[in-house]
């Protein structure tokens, strides 16, 4: 399906100045004009009504989709996000989906209609790829679609690399990746392949569990992946919820750590803002990915020319489930 970024590209111009040419709405060089008008022609693009009519109906208020609001970082984004768009004049409203793709159909029909002026998703839902279209306001996190949907995301792939990496030169003989699979292409699913790239380049033994989602009993597959494999030392966790369920079990087997397993796991998010982080995780930088979020949805929202794809550099939280060195 073409788009306005597609009229854009080929007629050389920013998304802005297409978008005053099918508006008539704004000072545009006749021969700018005539460029853009070969464009749609050569394209064959048909403008998205409901698109061009959202500054004229705006109703100031965004849709945040999350799968749960019970996961840290999902309520933590959704925190930092409220507040960014506060500052920009909009008001969040919270769709907590369970992963449920009517719930999300519904949202993107609300903006369909105009009855919100933009759309942040957090979704791993099947099938919703036929209802996404690079015309409207969203923006996505972690999470990519068939269709040129702008996307924020941490550097996954960098943060399993740095995992890796910590756990080896602080002495680990042995390590391992633990998490899921999601059959939804999302970012996420690069924190392994950067660890298994780092492993692999120093050729050091280590061992994957990954299953497939959704998982009920991750206690359970966490007990039986120690059971197999008792010489692991060394665990980078999916996830921080990941990492907290494998603290608790090596500790219900009579494993102390970091002295007989470190672990790492992969978020930096705390349940409530008192509570501190103690664990060793790879922190995403949660207050920037709401911020860059927000800009790009205000890109989207005033026809401004912005980035499609955003990656925020992670860090490593050298927290008590590591050793130091």
């Amino acid at each position: 399906m073409v788009n306005m970024k597609d009229v854009a590209r080929e007629a050389g111009v920013g998304l802005g100045t297409v978008s005053r040419v099918l508006n008539k709405n704004g000072p545009v060089k006749e021969a700018t004009r005539l460029k853009v008008e070969r464009a749609i022609e050569t394209l064959k693009y048909k403008p998205n009504e409901v698109a061009r009519n959202f500054k004229m109906q705006q109703s100031q208020s965004v849709a945040l989709i999350v799968p749960t609001i019970w996961h840290p970082f999902f309520s933590n984004f959704a925190y930092h996000l409220e507040k960014k768009l506060s500052e920009n004049g909009y008001k969040m409203i919270l769709c907590n989906s369970q992963s449920d793709v009517d719930k999300e159909i519904n949202y993107i029909s609300m903006l369909e209609k105009n009855k919100i002026d933009g759309l942040v998703a957090i979704t791993y839902s099947y099938d919703l790829d036929q209802y996404i279209s690079s015309d409207l306001p969203i923006v996505s996190i972690d999470r990519h679609f068939t269709e040129d949907v702008v996307y924020v995301t941490s550097d996954n792939e960098s943060g399993g690399r740095i995992a890796a990496d910590e756990l080896m030169k602080r002495g680990c003989k042995e390590i391992a990746f633990l998490g899921s699979l999601s059959s939804i292409k999302n970012e996420s699913m690069r924190r392994r392949q950067g660890f298994e790239n780092e492993v692999k380049k120093h050729n050091f033994p280590h061992r994957i569990l990954e299953l497939e989602e959704p998982v009920h009993d991750i206690a359970g597959s966490v007990r039986q992946f120690f059971e197999e494999y008792p010489e692991v030392d060394g665990v980078f966790a999916m996830n921080d919820k990941w990492a907290r369920i494998i603290i608790e079990e090596l500790k219900a087997k009579g494993k102390k750590v970091p002295e007989d397993v470190q672990v790492i796991g992969y978020d930096g998010v705390t349940p409530s803002k008192e509570e501190e982080l103690t664990f060793s995780t790879i922190k995403q930088p949660v207050p920037l990915m709401a911020e860059k979020a927000t800009q790009a949805l205000m890109q989207i929202i005033q026809d401004e020319p912005g980035e499609e794809k955003i990656i925020l550099p992670v860090e490593f939280f050298a927290g008590n489930s590591t050793k130091k060195y």
